[in-house]
């Protein structure tokens, strides 16, 4: 197993630099630099913004750009935010992953919390009501966009009923212990059900399909005749040997929730990571850009490996060694 995790991680480092250079190809490609908006401002002088540009690197060829980037990352530095003065990517980071993890978890709780039960009671109770209502909240939440569930969400739940805030993290920074805690769960109610919405569907549709798969085998036939209760043939069994997609899902589920947070932050004004990665696009700040694509790929790579691990936990006839 130490060797295999040792292999993987190897690997990581090339494919990291791949992404690295297909986001930095892209990002360059944009026209304009983080100074174009300013020479449409006839108080600046160009030459003061040339000054600027030739200071920032922005005048370098792009492959020098990049192993300039490149070197500063190697020795632990992400670099300097382009848009935000005085301030570097790593600081902007630490400032706001914390709501964005936050945020993320609890999406994942509520996907898992929902979608496995459903969808093995689904499972359980083939071509009933239930079955029936879960595939069509399935198909509803597959379909549904985030932004417009984020939007009807804030409009239903926010101004008409004042269930729940309609944007931030808290009410007030003066909060404290549970107060703060509570206050912050109410915050993270309607972003967390929005971001979760599609992963509920699809887990749940996922788990549905691996025990009527499952249902059919051979032992399973086998440990009924064996006059084993069903819970326990549905428990340790079934739902046991029907984890392995669903295992693979989770593995990319929370990088993915960490990039995909950007609408639904946007739409709740929720300080994430989100938010700020949206915020480097629109000013083509290339480190902050970078910076966080740095960080999600390292996720949903850690994330992978992870499952690979759990895959030998769930199954004890998976052996890497």
């Amino acid at each position: 197993m130490y060797k295999y995790i040792l292999r993987r991680v190897l690997v990581f480092i090339p494919m990291l630099l791949i992404v690295t250079v297909v986001v930095f190809t892209l990002a360059s490609l944009a026209p304009g630099d983080p100074l174009t908006g300013q020479t449409l401002d006839p108080n600046i002088d160009p030459e003061v913004l040339e000054e600027r540009r030739e200071a920032m690197g922005l005048n370098d060829p792009p492959h020098i750009q990049y192993w300039n980037w490149l070197t500063e990352v190697s020795q632990g530095n992400l670099g300097d935010s382009l848009h935000y003065s005085g301030r570097t990517v790593e600081e902007l980071i630490i400032s706001r992953v914390p709501n964005t993890i936050y945020l993320a978890v609890f999406s994942l709780f509520i996907t898992i919390s929902v979608g496995l039960p459903i969808g093995i009671y689904s499972a359980r109770k083939q071509y009933t009501v239930v079955d029936y209502t879960a595939t069509t909240f399935g198909f509803f939440g597959l379909s549904m966009p985030n932004f417009f569930f984020a939007l009807i969400a804030i409009y239903f739940f926010s101004f008409q009923l004042g269930w729940f805030p309609p944007r931030g993290t808290v009410s007030s920074t003066s909060l404290t212990g549970f107060e703060s805690f509570i206050d912050r769960l109410h915050h993270l109610i309607l972003p967390g059900i929005t971001l979760g919405l599609s992963s509920t569907a699809i887990y749940m549709r996922y788990i549905r399909s691996e025990v009527l798969d499952v249902m059919g085998s051979d032992y399973i036939r086998t440990a009924r005749a064996k006059g084993l209760t069903e819970r326990s043939v549905l428990y340790k069994h079934t739902l046991r040997n029907s984890l392995i997609p669903i295992i693979t899902l989770m593995g990319f589920e929370f990088g993915t929730l960490l990039s995909g947070a950007v609408i639904v932050e946007s739409v709740f004004s929720f300080p994430g990571m989100g938010q700020l990665f949206l915020v480097g696009i629109e000013n083509q700040d290339f480190p902050l850009i970078m910076g966080i694509n740095l960080i999600v790929g390292v996720t949903i790579l850690a994330g992978n490996l992870l499952a690979d691990i759990l895959y030998a936990v769930v199954d004890p006839r998976i052996r890497y060694d």
